[in-house]
């Protein structure tokens, strides 16, 4: 059996996964945490893919969500079905071997970086676009029509897509400074801009209310009209900016751990736990964002109870038959 220093040896990018793995003598000391994470991983894959598949048939039927919007949604929603499809059996077939005190390969590990690597980046530019478009739907008003087009946000879709794929497996060819150098800088503007956006957001909302409250009983038709808009675009941006805050929550725990694990040379076992509940709190992510959109866009929700409705319906119909 191989032990992680000669893999380490054989490919320096396996440097970076092989630190959730431990030597065999530590194999029991983490026992509960791999057990632990393993169930909890298998219960979130269900979820994952059973919440968000009931979320895009919901965003398919609703024809009152904005055609952009919901490409967007749509796409979002598509990364979290592969987290729990993929992802999550993977890393739980990683944490089985961790029991089993064997070492998978180098292979296993760029693959499951892969694999990983993808999902998590189109999520998080995911999440990004659709903060943006929602600023321009407000910002630009009648123009938003215009200039952001479906066709444009396929495009879009399609390229965050592409630069998630190329971007997870950077790795192969590059050594892993670069490849994290690259993931902080991607992180570190996306988070800016998003956060950017939210502020012109909050700032062009708040000009809005008071443009209401000082023509209030003297707009007329077309001008309330407007205004209705911009507030059904208003709580679609809610419940985009909750999205991105679940997004960060999750995401927050693995990138202490990793900033920390720069900054030290040894790992004690407490570190090497947080290191493996971390991931399953990444993965949590996949779950949490269809209950945000069904508690925070009424669209969805009202979606998502017409199709639980018809389920138990359907349901008593067949059990009232036999």
């Amino acid at each position: 059996m191989l032990t992680p220093q000669d893999h380490i040896m054989n490919d320096s990018n396996c440097e970076v996964w092989m630190y959730s793995f431990v030597e065999t003598t530590e194999a029991k000391v983490l026992r509960f945490t791999y057990i632990l994470n393993c169930t909890l991983n298998i219960f979130l894959s269900l979820s994952a893919i059973l919440l968000n598949t009931v979320t895009m048939y919901a965003m398919q039927k609703t024809s009152s969500l904005p055609k952009n919007l919901k490409t967007l949604l749509l796409s979002l929603a598509v990364s979290d079905v592969g987290v729990g499809l993929l992802v999550q059996p993977f890393y739980s077939s990683l944490l089985i071997k961790c029991l089993q005190r064997n070492i998978p390969s180098c292979n296993t590990f760029n693959v499951f970086g892969i694999i990983c690597g993808l999902f998590s980046v189109a999520s998080f530019l995911g999440i990004v676009a659709v903060s943006v478009d929602r600023f321009l739907a407000i910002h630009l008003h009648l123009r938003y029509q215009e200039l952001v087009t479906h066709k444009r946000v396929v495009v879009v879709v399609i390229s965050i897509w592409l630069l998630s794929a190329s971007g997870s497996s950077m790795h192969l060819w590059v050594s892993s400074l670069v490849h994290s150098l690259c993931y902080i800088v991607i992180v570190i503007l996306s988070v800016l801009i998003t956060a950017l956006v939210y502020i012109r957001i909050y700032l062009t909302v708040r000009l809005h209310k008071k443009k209401m409250q000082a023509l209030k009983g003297q707009l007329k038709q077309e001008n309330r009209s407007e205004m209705e808009n911009v507030a059904s675009v208003v709580k679609s941006v809610v419940g985009i900016f909750y999205v991105y805050l679940v997004f960060l929550a999750c995401y927050l725990p693995i990138i202490v751990h990793l900033a920390i694990a720069e900054m030290t040379t040894t790992t004690s076992n407490a570190m090497k736990r947080f290191y493996f509940y971390s991931y399953t709190v990444v993965f949590l992510n996949s779950s949490l964002n269809p209950i945000v959109y069904c508690l925070k866009m009424r669209h969805v929700r009202c979606a998502v109870k017409d199709i639980l409705q018809k389920m138990f319906w359907y349901r008593n119909r067949v059990l009232h038959l036999s």
